[in-house]
């Protein structure tokens, strides 16, 4: 009778005990581990947040030519439209002729190479100009060269009255035009000479 029992023991080996709690049927499953937080997240280079760095690229360029087209350049250009100092007023405006053809010159009279020692100076000092002298008289260098001798001698004595100091002020041409102006005028006892245009003014 002890045989058989010996017999039927090989036939059923025993099953080890992790491998059947595996297989056993009904029985759950490990859940999966869970992902790491950090995959939901977006990363650091994703699209949306280069969005406010590319707007602001390609918004601040034309930003900077709007600003540069409608604010500073018409300030720019109102600026060199000005006169540049007080002390070079506008060239002689030009005028039409009586048939009104084309434009000519105002009248003038030019007086050349003027040479006059400066006041206080001993003589060491000394302007040389040329400028031209113009008005709304016709007549004006017809004028002038009938009295060419009086006002020569009116150029001189204006001249000859500056010293260095009056030349060094500020705006000194602008003066010496309204003092040769008046001085013409009143020579000649009526108003002939408007304004005086210098081409060469030099201080030795």
């Amino acid at each position: 009778m002890a045989a058989p029992a010996k017999t039927e023991a090989k036939e059923n080996p025993p099953v080890p005990a992790e491998k059947a709690a595996v297989e056993k049927p009904g029985a759950e499953k490990p859940a999966a581990p869970a992902a790491p937080a950090s995959a939901s997240r977006p990363g650091l280079f994703s699209l949306k947040a280069w969005i406010p760095a590319i707007a602001a690229m390609v918004i601040a360029p034309a930003a900077s030519w709007a600003v540069a087209q409608y604010a500073l350049l018409p300030g720019i250009e109102k600026r060199l439209a000005q006169p540049v100092s007080d002390d070079a007023p506008a060239a002689p405006a030009a005028v039409k002729g009586d048939k009104g053809g084309a434009t000519v010159a105002p009248p003038s009279y030019e007086f050349n190479n003027v040479v006059v020692n400066l006041a206080g100076t001993m003589g060491t000092r000394y302007l040389k100009t040329t400028f031209l002298v113009t008005g709304a008289d016709p007549n004006l260098k017809g004028t002038f060269e009938d009295n060419k001798a009086r006002l020569t001698d009116v150029t001189l004595n204006v001249l000859s009255s500056l010293t260095l100091a009056d030349l060094e002020e500020p705006g000194s041409k602008n003066v010496l035009r309204e003092k040769l102006v008046t001085s013409y005028n009143q020579a000649l006892g009526r108003k002939v000479a408007e304004q005086v245009y210098f081409s060469d003014f030099v201080v030795q």
